[in-house]
């Protein structure tokens, strides 16, 4: 599985703002945000579900691991995803377990086990607890 991932039992538009909210909660900032449905069409002329890709940064894990491993920039930032599809809402996010999992590093894993546990309490809080996985 390559992220952890939750149906919502919201729209899309309140999917999006309550992982806004959760992520600020946990300590994250939004660096970027890609709108794809936007982007395809400018891009492509071609239409697709509504799919928001935002780029999530924690500092003070972020300033750890770059200690750590100056190349863990090729794996920032953590990237939390909302969209639709087949009239389903669906957030979710990258586990950093299986990324930084691939520089066998072990006190890189001890970290993205650390960010890992933060992200997938937004995805909870936004998903709802027993929401389908």
């Amino acid at each position: 599985m390559l992220g952890y991932k939750k149906e919502v039992k919201t729209d899309y538009d309140s999917a999006v703002e309550k992982a806004r909210e959760e992520l600020k909660k946990e300590g994250f900032g939004i660096l970027t945000e890609i709108d794809v449905k936007d982007a395809l069409k400018k891009k492509l002329n071609v239409d697709f579900d509504r799919y928001l890709i935002l780029g999530a940064c924690n500092p003070p894990f972020a300033y750890k691991a770059l200690n750590i491993e100056r190349e863990i920039g090729l794996f920032m930032p953590c990237n939390i995803i909302i969209y639709e599809h087949d009239k389903k809402v669906y957030v979710s996010a990258i586990r950093p377990t299986l990324t930084l999992g691939a520089v066998n590093n072990p006190e890189l894993n001890i970290l993205a086990e650390e960010v890992e546990l933060k992200l997938s309490k937004v995805i909870d809080a936004v998903g709802g607890k027993n929401a389908a996985v």
